[in-house]
């Protein structure tokens, strides 16, 4: 297995470590929320961090964002996740209710 060097230098590292451990590790706290579904990590992603890290950047991370799926029953993968303030994943959740006020 290659080595990046880059577990101990960002922040974004135990973002990719989290992410892979709600969908794959059974007895993690969150698991039946994510993997118990059926949400899965893309390949791309789940086998190399530097993939995702570029994705990262390239899609607006800093410190102060988390890691969103803008499909909530949907997979971690580029096209479906997005970086998200507390306040945008507070309202992108599967119990979130929706009022239409006319």
């Amino acid at each position: 297995m290659k080595k990046h060097g880059m577990a101990k230098k960002t922040k974004l590292y135990p973002v990719w470590v989290t992410m892979k451990q709600r969908c794959y590790n059974g007895k993690n706290k969150d698991y039946y929320n994510y993997g118990a579904r059926g949400v899965t990590v893309c390949d791309e992603w789940r086998t190399n961090y530097l993939k995702f890290h570029n994705w990262a950047y390239g899609a607006g991370y800093n410190e102060g964002l988390s890691l969103d799926r803008i499909d909530v029953r949907g997979n971690y993968e580029p096209s479906n996740c997005r970086w998200a303030t507390m306040k945008e994943q507070a309202n992108n959740k599967r119990n979130t209710i929706y009022i239409v006020v006319r």
